[in-house]
């Protein structure tokens, strides 16, 4: 999913060879604003970013543009770079679409289903099931994982970076739940009975277990803007950084 627990804003930066710095960053400095570590309407700075992690400020500057295109920061030139606060209508958008796709995708692969999938995905909710109360990253990471394997299966790697991108929103939402509730078990029993759809071959079925996982969100999001208002914005834009600096 995102970096790796040791990949904070503790500055604790080991370059992989895998991935260019800026990309690296990009995940570390995602990670954060998902948890609340880089808190909405804060204001960032490459020059901060660099000597943090111990970087020329390039691979800064890449990894603020791609936060930027993810709508997780806000760059005002001449003026600063905030973390964004989260727009209720972005997550419902995200949401939407991310249900369009996944619905396709689980069609799919409930049509080709495998033994070798139908194992993998139980694993998985397997080690869902033991992940402790309070590790909300290590939960988030095996959501991912889960429906990052239902996208692979369908040969839909594309449809899966697409769902990356536009999830951010949703996940700095689902993160703030964790506070509110503990629905990890709901939520894993969720991903089990998608499972157990998928393995009876039963397509409609596996559809209406995806739509009705995915609309928890709905439901959770006005008690989270309630308990979080600082955190949110109505409008579709824009963190209100900006107009509170003017």
């Amino acid at each position: 999913m995102e970096a790796n627990m040791t990949d904070t804003l503790s500055g604790n930066f080991r370059p992989q060879e895998s991935l260019s710095i800026g990309a690296q960053l990009h995940r570390i400095l995602r990670t954060a604003i998902i948890r609340g570590e880089l808190l909405p309407g804060q204001a960032i700075s490459e020059v901060e970013m660099s000597k943090k992690f111990n970087v020329s400020r390039q691979p800064v500057r890449e990894a603020f543009i791609k936060l930027s295109e993810e709508h997780l920061i806000e760059i005002l030139p001449q003026r600063g770079t905030y973390v964004r606060r989260i727009s209720v209508k972005e997550v419902l958008d995200a949401r939407h679409l991310r249900e369009i796709i996944e619905v396709s995708v689980i069609r799919e692969v409930t049509r080709g289903k495998t033994a070798a999938l139908i194992e993998t995905l139980r694993a998985l909710v397997a080690e869902q099931r033991k992940i402790q109360c309070g590790d909300n990253l290590s939960y988030l990471r095996l959501d991912d994982e889960f429906h990052r394997a239902l996208a692979l299966h369908a040969g839909r790697e594309y449809l899966w970076r697409v769902t990356e991108g536009i999830k951010a929103q949703m996940s700095r939402v689902r993160f703030l739940t964790f506070d509110l509730a503990t629905p990890t078990p709901q939520l894993t029993d969720e991903h089990a009975e998608i499972v157990d759809a998928i393995d009876a071959g039963d397509e409609d079925r596996s559809v209406r277990r995806m739509e009705r996982h995915l609309r928890t969100l709905i439901q959770s999001l006005p008690l989270v803007a309630r308990r979080y208002p600082e955190h949110f914005t109505t409008e579709s834009q824009g963190t209100d950084a900006s107009e509170e600096r003017r």
